[in-house]
């Protein structure tokens, strides 16, 4: 019997504490992503399987590739900065982004088509109250600037992804499992969040998501054990079970754009749980039949 393509392929054993956050790169064809709390950025190459660390001078919440190759834009705990993958060092001064917030820290991020990078906040106290926001980061003469989005406080910023014509961005506060989705505007403008998906009890946390070149949402579902693909109206059309219960985000890559590569967590999983997930904290790869479409690069 051949084996079935959407069975989860464990690609990294990389036993992430926090894995998040991946980018596929079509020039480089290869997979990048981060371990946000061991604070280090991770490269695997499709071309000899090899992978490559960096370590981050912070916890590493999400990140975006620059226009200029080589260059990458952090999003760190404390803020953002230019970071160069040869010299392995920051181009910039950490920009403080939420210093009036002292428990929380950089989370989940995007660029938009028009090249500038929305990322929201984590609140780190044990209720993860919606005290933090989402921001939007541009440059101009090489300086990062940091804006404040006109959306509701958050707890856990998670979900951000825009459709492929760039005209709707997806968000989520995790612990409500509730994902949002907004009207995007080429010119910054947002319009009324509206409710799109709602996970039950029983289906885990709203965690990272990506789109594919139909307009499906994969969302990550954390502690659900799976990735699930939502229509352009929020109807569930496809899940993905993986090996692993803390599910982070899924991308799509390879050189066809057709495979999904999907991150998770080792921290909080026990011993117990462990036996049954050895892979947790792993790179996973799927091949579901759809196809993803090239990140948006941070244009500075």
């Amino acid at each position: 019997m051949a084996p079935d393509p959407t069975q989860a392929e464990l690609l990294v054993d990389a036993q992430a504490r926090l894995g998040e956050g991946p980018l596929w790169c079509p020039v480089e064809q290869a997979l990048y992503w981060t371990d946000i709390q061991s604070s280090i950025l991770s490269r695997w190459c499709a071309a000899d399987g090899a992978v490559r660390v960096w370590p981050m001078p912070e916890r590493l919440g999400s990140f975006a590739f620059c226009e200029e190759p080589g260059r990458l834009l952090l999003a760190l705990a404390s803020g953002v900065a230019l970071f160069d993958l040869e010299r392995g060092a920051l181009l910039t001064p950490i920009v403080p982004v939420e210093p009036e917030n002292p428990t929380t820290r950089l989370n989940d991020g995007r660029c938009d088509p028009q090249g500038r990078f929305v990322v929201g906040t984590y609140n780190q106290t044990p209720d993860e109250a919606p005290i933090g926001h989402f921001y939007r980061i541009t440059s101009t003469d090489g300086a990062l600037h940091v804006e404040r989005l006109p959306l509701p406080k958050i707890g856990v910023a998670n979900s951000l992804a825009f459709s492929p014509d760039g005209t709707r961005m997806y968000f989520t506060d995790s612990p409500t499992r509730q994902i949002w989705c907004v009207d995007y505007h080429a010119d910054g403008r947002l319009g009324a969040p509206r409710p799109f998906v709602q996970l039950g009890a029983h289906e885990g946390f709203p965690d990272g998501a990506t789109v594919d070149a139909e307009g499906g949402l994969w969302s990550a579902h954390w502690r659900g054990h799976c990735v699930v693909r939502y229509d352009a109206d929020g109807r569930e059309t496809d899940r993905l079970a993986l090996p692993a219960s803390q599910i982070t985000c899924p991308v799509f890559g390879g050189a066809g754009m057709d495979e999904l590569f999907v991150t998770s967590a080792r921290a909080g999983v026990t011993a117990e749980e462990l036996r049954g997930e050895p892979a947790a904290g792993g790179v996973f790869r799927l091949r579901p039949g759809q196809r993803g479409v090239a990140p948006h690069r941070f244009r500075g």
